[in-house]
Formats: structure tokens, sequence, C-alpha cells
């Protein structure tokens, strides 16, 4: 790795812990003293077992989690902003131009056709509406979704047709930092190949990528290094 390249994102001391009402305030740790650095063109693999806390991890990078501990610093807009104490409105600008999450399920408004769920995010950064759709489309046809698909809600496709639309919608805009939740937990081997071309296309752009890869083996084609995520008491 060159360790010339510009820091994208990075955790200072970043915990979490779940409180829970309803079992008397229990309090349960779950994140602890992570510090976190990923820098432009590398791609960074959680590593842990199950329960350790990656996809808590992952959403605290979005801020779908408040932080209850340390700081989230992340490159946007030619500056470096502490996630983690923005406002509201400066979250919604970092999540359209500088930091995009593919979750493993897609989540959308219904009866919006496929095309238009894929190119709303470009669409949202002011490109025209023609262009956005055409890129959409290609990366739809890239990930083997048929064409007569495109303007049909995905409310009834297979799981594996779903994700693939997640990851064009994912994919379409460039995002300096790409959060990726299993984006191939539901492909065939073909699609799977699509997605590690798209990943590696993107660090050759100069993305920072963070993900959760349950495949081995697609997880050692894409990823520059593990990042171990271990259970608390593991970690003490």
């Amino acid at each position: 790795m060159n360790d010339n390249r510009e820091t994208a994102l990075r955790t200072v001391g970043l915990g979490k812990d779940f409180l829970l009402h309803l079992q008397g305030g229990l309090r349960i740790p779950v994140l602890r003293d992570v510090e976190l650095e990923v820098r432009r063109g590398e791609a960074v693999a959680l590593a842990g077992p199950s329960g350790a806390g990656k996809s808590t991890l992952m959403r605290c990078l979005y801020g779908n989690y408040g932080a209850g501990q340390g700081q989230i610093f992340l490159h946007h807009d030619g500056a470096e902003i502490e996630l983690t104490a923005a406002d509201p409105r400066t979250v919604r600008k970092i999540r359209r131009d500088s930091l995009g999450y593919v979750s493993q399920f897609l989540r959308v408004i219904p009866r919006v056709p496929a095309l238009d769920i894929v190119a709303e995010p470009l669409v949202a950064r002011g490109v025209p509406l023609d262009e956005a759709r055409a890129r959409a489309r290609d990366l739809l046809l890239r990930l083997n979704l048929p064409e007569r698909l495109h303007g049909l809600p995905p409310a009834t496709f297979s799981g594996g047709e779903q994700q693939r639309v997640n990851l064009a919608r994912g994919f379409a805009p460039f995002y300096p930092v790409l959060l990726l939740d299993e984006p191939t937990a539901s492909l065939d081997a073909a699609n799977r190949d699509v997605v590690v071309q798209l990943i590696a296309e993107a660090k050759q752009a100069g993305a920072a990528i963070i993900g959760i890869f349950h495949d081995v083996e697609v997880r050692d084609r894409i990823a520059d290094r593990l990042f171990e995520v271990l259970p608390i008491q593991d970690a003490a």
C-alpha cells in the first residue's frame, strides 16, 4: 500500500453501546476504542467472528447509529469533517456527495421503476435525467439485469435481482468513501465477478472501500488488508 495516499476516513477511540430499556436499562457494549484509517484507493475488509460488531461499525460510519464514544472523520468537499458532530444538513450532503452505502437489502419507495431507483443518486447531484438513466441502464445491463425489468418496480424481483439493483445504485455515482455490506451474498459467480470489477474500478478512481465480505474468495480478490473487529471481551 502507498502510505502517501490521502486519508479518506478515520476513527479515533470509536465506541458504541446499546441500552436495553425493556431489560431494566441493561447496557451492552459492542464497540470500544476502534482506530480505523482508510486511504483513497484502498479496500479494507472488516474481519472477525459473528456478533463482534462489524455491522454496527458500518452503521456508525454511515451515521445510522450515533457513536457513543470517540470520533469519525471523513474527507468531504476539500476538508476533513467530523461526522459524529455534523448537523443533519451536513450529513445529507456528505451522503449525497462523499459517502455511499450498499446494504444487503434494497429499501426504496414502492412502485418506482428499477431504472429510476438507480438513477436517483445522480439526479440528486444535478445530473440531467436522460444522462442519469443512461448510466443506470448501462450498470443494470452490466450486472445482467434484463432490460425488460428496468421499467418495473423491484418489489417482486428475486433477492439476487434486488441486490443487483442495489449495487447499481451504489456504483452509479462516484463516492470517495463506499461502504459495502455483503455486496455479493445473493449473487452467482458471473455477477460476483462484475462486482469485483466495479470495486477495482472504484479503487482505481480513488475511492476508499470498507466492506464486510463473508465470501472469502471475493474478499481476497478485493481487500488490500483486513481490519479485525473483536468482541470486547476478547479485545480487552
